[in-house]
């Protein structure tokens, strides 16, 4: 059976494992959307029609129009048991203060929000100052701003700054109207919520309001409502669930490698005690089942541990992923059933699956091998070793190739993750052969007094490549993923950025400050080209699904021909985009000039537009193109994006200038900054781990290799000298496996490199993250060195013959 110190090892690189896998899907559990506060005591909501759109595009629902919303309103108030039926309205309005948005307020969708005040009864909301806004110029803020009522208040809309007073003040975000305004500033409504009579039954309200909307719309109650929550709050949680999905795939995919590495280094440790086994009668069927039986017991003792350290932790991560920015403010950890069932299972099983080759190789063990005292092994890695390892190397490159190829960016970033696991556990797999080879070409560099360390260290790799192999694994792992995943992210940031500079004919861009978006104000003032974006619906039965949403741009057709050089017209003129019944689509829209094109606007209105213009798919950063005056006209909370300027000028309030490298990297600044801290997330995952798994593997290592040095201080070392002797052989473990990391990244790199080039259609430098590269290997050698110097001191402190 496994001694005492063998168990422990295994324990903890196991435990450790599973403790990544509990805390990862406890929080990927505890990421349901939440109810926002605004809606909280509507029993019952009734949402317009859903996008019929992926659920991570985040698209709006299609809204109803202003007269259906009155008649869907009025038919609701009839509902059995419903006491009140109020659309909630929400347009674009920021209080400011000081003449400039809070700092806080472009963190939080719902701080620049205007309703109506009706809207305040659907979250329970009440005064806590002052009077309910009645008319025009009326409002009630958020109590937090230190506004007082009575006094005056800017606010900022989607047509400018507009001087209001303050009437009241209530502990909720967002600002509050009268709800004649509300109904100007936002004739759409996507939401009525029903406040419900006590004792009335919320299903049953809900079945009956399904009744009254039919096909347009649905109802929904309980946790269901949580799907009206802000789509910065759902665009925010489907990010964090993406990073904590690919943090526990990586957990367990690091676990398995490197468990099977510790369970594989045991067992070459193990042979001359199996081979009297085997001397004594054992069976290899014996041998087998013995070493499962292992590791079953570490598996399930490990997991246990493993769930609870886990399951302490996953609070504290929980605060982490909201201060990141990787979860809404509204997160919290649930202690759900199966994450704890996977937890628990992860353990055997994650050791069964690490033990497999281990066992396989135990069986293997001849009864003459309890005879050998050399360490020499004797036997090279199998057929069916080799032809896994070309198959797993194959399938890597195939992968890779994939990547290049890919016109996705999403989809390129995980075929590359796909590709480096591939390789990774290929090249593992053939490590024994390649050790020997890296050995020759490092020709170690350590050859103090004669070069008889040096020598050791050098021979030492050569005659145990399996041990080496082993050691480096976790090196190996290590490195390559550390090394790809910050490549990747700073090489796609880089193309992404040139892919807009070579794009935009400017010489600077006016950009929001402390705000979702510029008013139509402020991009007077600059006299610039600005890009109106809004969000329309078309519902064609000949291109499913149905309400389909579109990113739609006003613009001024001359200023933005000039200012975008990717422009290419295929069809039609953009000159004719005027008037207002007017399109320009893509070609992937399959449509031809003077052909209908119908769309529903953020008004609910359906509108029949003629096309003018057919471009092609990468001329636009939307889908098509509308006059200004036609976005505004239907979207009155509609802001503009950016305004392009030839010349530097003084910015109005609310916005600031950069020029077009400083816009470009900025663009994305908050995306890029939550992938940047996914990135560190995942690096740390496998650097830590494997870190660790360095660490414990040399130290089982060190231990059973007490005699051996015993001896060699008995022919005349030192002990100086032996420490060196083992520190050596450790730096030379770690650079091999940094070297075969490094070998795997890059080719996950290339690939990366030649897919966003396609994408881009600009040439894309690599970008090695050197910085990452030496810390990672930094840290395993400082590890690798401590793990086999300090057991080693420990052990021959004696006399060698003592």
């Amino acid at each position: 059976m496994l001694s005492v110190r063998r168990s422990v090892s295994a324990f903890v690189v196991v435990a450790v494992g599973v403790a990544l896998v509990a805390a990862a899907t406890l929080l990927l559990a505890s990421g349901r959307p939440q109810v926002p506060d605004r809606l909280a005591y509507a029993a019952v909501v009734v949402q317009s029609p859903e996008a019929g759109a992926p659920a991570e595009s985040f698209a709006p629902t299609r809204p109803w129009s202003a007269a259906r919303a009155a008649e869907l309103t009025s038919r609701l108030t009839e509902v059995p048991g419903v006491t009140a039926a109020v659309p909630d309205r929400t347009f674009y309005a920021q209080a400011l203060v000081d003449g400039r948005p809070p700092p806080t307020a472009g963190r939080r969708e719902d701080a620049h929000q205007g309703h109506g005040w009706s809207s305040a009864r659907l979250g329970g909301f009440r005064l806590t100052a002052g009077e309910p806004p009645r008319q025009a110029g009326e409002v009630v803020v958020d109590r937090a701003l230190g506004l007082p009522p009575g006094g005056p208040v800017t606010l900022l809309t989607a047509a400018g700054p507009q001087s209001y007073t303050v009437t009241g003040l209530v502990d909720a975000p967002g600002v509050y109207v009268a709800d004649e305004v509300a109904a100007a500033l936002a004739p759409g409504v996507r939401a009525i919520g029903l406040l419900v009579a006590p004792g009335a039954d919320a299903e049953d309200v809900a079945a009956a309001a399904s009744g009254v909307v039919g096909g347009d719309g649905r109802a929904l109650t309980g946790d269901e409502r949580g799907a009206l929550e802000p789509r910065d709050d759902a665009r925010t949680r489907w990010i964090g669930m993406q990073v904590l999905t690919a943090t526990a795939a990586l957990a367990g995919f690091v676990t398995v490698f490197v468990v099977a590495s510790a369970f594989a280094f045991t067992v070459a440790q193990r042979r001359r005690e199996l081979g009297l086994l085997r001397a004594v009668g054992a069976t290899g069927r014996q041998v087998r089942r013995m070493v499962y039986v292992e590791a079953l017991v570490v598996g399930v003792t490990a997991g246990l541990a493993g769930l609870l350290v886990g399951a302490a932790l996953a609070p504290v991560l929980g605060r982490l992923l909201v201060d990141a920015g990787f979860q809404p403010a509204t997160f919290r950890v649930r202690y759900e059933p199966w994450p704890v069932a996977v937890s628990l299972a992860a353990g055997p099983v994650i050791a069964l699956l690490a033990v497999w080759s281990a066992s396989r190789r135990a069986a293997r063990v001849r009864p003459l091998e309890a005879l050998r005292e050399a360490a020499v092994e004797q036997r090279p890695i199998g057929r069916l070793r080799v032809a896994t390892g070309a198959l797993l190397v194959a399938v890597g490159v195939a992968l890779s190739l994939g990547t290049a190829t890919s016109d996705d960016a999403r989809s390129a970033a995980t075929l590359a993750l796909y590709a480096v696991m591939a390789l990774v556990a290929g090249v593992a797999v053939l490590a024994p052969a390649v050790v020997g080879p890296v050995v020759r070409m490092l020709r170690v560099p350590v050859r103090p007094r004669g070069g008889a360390i040096g020598m050791l260290v050098r021979a030492g790799a050569l005659t145990a490549t399996r041990r080496t192999a082993s050691i480096a694994a976790p090196v190996l792992l290590t490195v390559a993923f550390a090394v790809l995943v910050s490549g990747m992210v700073r090489t796609t940031t880089a193309a992404y950025a040139a892919g807009r500079v070579d794009n935009v004919n400017a010489g600077w861009l006016v950009v929001p400050d402390r705000a979702p978006g510029l008013s139509d104000q402020a991009v007077a003032a600059t006299g610039g080209t600005a890009l109106l974006p809004t969000t329309v619906f078309v519902s064609d039965p000949s291109a499913p699904p149905e309400n389909r949403p579109l990113t739609a741009l006003g613009v001024d057709p001359a200023g933005f021909a000039a200012a975008n050089r990717a422009l290419t017209v295929v069809a039609g003129s953009l000159g004719d985009l005027s008037g207002d019944d007017t399109v320009v689509l893509t070609a992937s829209a399959n449509r031809q000039p003077t052909e209908p094109y119908a769309l529903v606007f953020a008004d609910g209105e359906l509108v029949s537009l003629r096309v003018v213009a057919v471009v092609t798919d990468e001329s636009i950063p939307g889908d098509l193109l509308l006059p200004r005056s036609v976005v505004r006209e239907h979207d009155p909370s509609a802001l503009s994006s950016a305004v392009y300027v030839r010349e530097r000028i003084d910015p109005p309030a609310g916005a600031r200038i950069l020029d077009v490298p400083g816009w470009a990297a900025e663009a994305d600044r908050a995306e890029d900054r939550l992938v940047w801290l996914a990135t560190l997330l995942l690096i740390g995952v496998s650097a830590g781990y494997g870190a660790v798994a360095v660490a414990n593997t040399l130290l089982m290592a060190a231990a059973g290799r007490v005699p051996d040095l015993r001896l060699i201080r008995l022919v005349g070392a030192t002990r100086r000298q032996v420490i060196w002797l083992v520190t050596a052989e450790s730096a030379l473990v770690v650079l091999i496996g940094a070297l075969l990391g490094g070998a795997v990244a890059f080719v996950g790199l290339l690939s990366i490199r030649a897919g966003l080039a396609e994408q881009a259609g600009v040439p894309v430098d690599l970008v090695v993250p050197w910085s990452v590269v030496g810390g990672v290997v930094g840290l395993c050698l400082l590890l690798a060195a401590l793990a086999s110097a300090l057991p080693t001191w420990r052990s021959l402190r004696h006399s060698p013959r003592g």
